[in-house]
């Protein structure tokens, strides 16, 4: 039986603003798992591979417009640093143009062993950095935020999460929301019994294992019909007996 360590899952951001997201992998669930060495989180400064006095990372984007829009020198050269150091397995940027993120892809990655997590900020980056130095680029949802920072930590805590010993629970990542069909979980409810007036589903209080994860099953189709039908259709498309309209 072998005494080796386990090799934590590596994850790099390539950041200006490391000091935003070091609370966040460094508490809760995340921090846990950084000291039993589950993951390891680095953060680069694009700034520190600058060459001028002022360690200037942006300008004026050329034909005109608003705002600033990233260098591509220093993030470049930030990006090429931590593939010489560290070799994460995909370096990924964070973009309102990349492919949506979803659990499956969380799962893709947490598979890799490492990851490399680009975050653009301003007007977005110089648009050669993306196709020298960047695997892919990855959408958070289809709306804009100031940076990729907020994108980096919601895949950095989507993917620890599946890494063996992360959760307490490791049953919880495979019964919720999205993880074995697209679906939304089913409702959940602890004590007390009754608040406000509203009691606890007596099929939850039963003892009868099978019968709750049915109950659970059905509920899990009714919630997502009812919520998100694009999720329904996707879920109609994959079976041949769905459930019906009562």
């Amino acid at each position: 039986m072998s005494d080796a360590t386990p090799v934590p899952f590596r994850f790099d951001v390539v950041t200006l603003f490391a000091p935003l997201c070091e609370p966040y992998v460094r508490g809760a669930m995340l921090g846990r798992a950084h000291k039993k060495g589950i993951i390891d989180v680095a953060f680069t400064d694009p700034r520190d591979f600058t060459t001028d006095v002022h360690r200037t990372v942006d300008d004026g984007p050329f034909g005109g417009g608003a705002g600033m829009v990233m260098l591509p020198e220093p993030l470049a050269r930030a990006v090429e640093h931590v593939q010489a150091t560290r070799a994460p397995a995909r370096v990924v940027l964070m973009s309102p143009s990349g492919r949506p993120f979803t659990q499956q892809i969380a799962k893709e990655y947490a598979m890799l062993g490492s990851l490399a997590l680009v975050c653009g900020r301003y007007e977005g980056i110089d648009e050669r950095v993306s196709e020298f130095v960047v695997d892919e680029e990855l959408s958070l949802g289809d709306f804009v935020l100031t940076g990729g920072e907020l994108s980096a930590m919601a895949v950095i805590d989507a993917v620890s999460r599946l890494l063996p010993g992360v959760l307490g629970n490791a049953v919880g990542a495979t019964s919720e929301s999205f993880t074995d069909q697209p679906l939304l979980e089913y409702p959940q409810y602890t004590r007390p019994h009754v608040w406000r007036g509203r009691a606890v589903p007596e099929m939850l209080l039963s003892g009868h294992h099978a019968k709750i994860d049915a109950w659970r099953d059905a509920q899990r189709q009714i919630r997502t019909r009812q919520r998100r039908p694009d999720l329904w259709s996707r879920y109609l498309a994959g079976r041949k007996d769905p459930l019906g309209d009562a």
